[in-house]
């Protein structure tokens, strides 16, 4: 083991501000608003305030399905909130999303607005609205269910937990490292192992239990998460998720809504905001492969 001090933690916790780390200046322990600001609003049924981190790739993907698939109801604009400058403490977004993290989404459809925020719920809240991506069949439909909230479960592990104490803590832990990603691998596992018997989640069918793994997980394999992660965790040893993964990933839908609102990375694949499917065409320069 690694010669870190020993830690003994004081009878009552004290917070710190700014006690390190990547974000240490947008984490407090408490809620609400810090400052005044509305959030824009644009002409679409639908208002995606967002960020292209795996929670709002998942979001912006089934939109972007959605409207492949036929349902022009489901067109929306997707505005940029941009976390580290603490946008997610506005007033306006804090009241759409009282947890101010990202995504959050406001149904402007119906005669009185609806909120939804956490991503799993936006997901299921749009597959049940649109009756698509959710399985009719109840057996099949609590299969995907039962995928889209082990995903919700199991991405602290992967991101909050693994992500953060491999690239972003202060200071390199040595347990902390080892038992997130003990944890990472069995995850990867419990997934290759379902994929082998079943081509998606959730069984024949393409769902948003899916789209809620592959941002966390194929990201992951595909080496874009937390530096040399893939490497370090031998992601290539999981046949059955790559496999997956590259299915996915070679959607069109999901090319335009991981593009959704990312500010890194390369910009040929940033797309700030979203207020119309012509955006991919004006902002990439065919980067994407228009829809057949």
């Amino acid at each position: 083991m690694s010669d870190t001090p020993a830690y003994t933690p004081p009878k009552v916790w004290v917070w710190e501000p700014g006690n390190g780390g990547q974000f240490a200046n947008i984490n407090r322990p408490i809620a609400g608003a810090t400052h005044d600001k509305e959030l824009p609003v644009g002409k679409h049924p639908f208002q995606l305030y967002s960020l292209a981190t795996p929670n709002g790739v998942k979001v912006s993907v089934m939109f972007e399905e959605l409207l492949a698939a036929g349902h022009s109801g489901a067109e929306y604009d997707a505005w940029l909130i941009k976390i580290n400058e603490g946008d997610q403490f506005g007033s306006g977004f804090v009241g759409v999303n009282p947890n101010s993290k990202i995504p959050a989404l406001l149904d402007r459809s119906g005669s009185t607005p609806q909120r939804v925020f956490e991503s799993g719920a936006i997901l299921l809240y749009l597959a049940e609205k649109f009756g698509a991506f959710l399985p009719n069949d109840p057996a099949a439909r609590t299969e995907t269910l039962s995928w889209l909230f082990w995903q919700m479960g199991s991405a602290p592990f992967l991101g909050g937990g693994f992500g953060h104490f491999y690239a972003y803590a202060p200071i390199k832990i040595e347990y902390a490292i080892n038992r997130y990603a003990m944890e990472v691998k069995r995850q990867l596992d419990v997934l290759d192992r379902r994929l082998g018997e079943s081509e998606y989640l959730g069984g024949k069918e393409y769902s948003i239990a899916d789209m809620a793994v592959w941002p966390w997980y194929g990201t992951l394999l595909k080496g874009g998460a937390y530096g040399a992660s893939a490497e370090f965790l031998s992601v290539q040893d999981y046949k059955n998720v790559q496999r997956w993964t590259d299915a996915i990933g070679a959607r069109t839908a999901v090319k335009r809504g991981r593009m959704v609102n990312r500010a890194m990375g390369n910009p040929s694949e940033q797309l700030h905001e979203r207020h119309d499917a012509s955006d991919f065409d004006t902002k990439t320069q065919d980067k994407v492969a228009k829809p057949a």
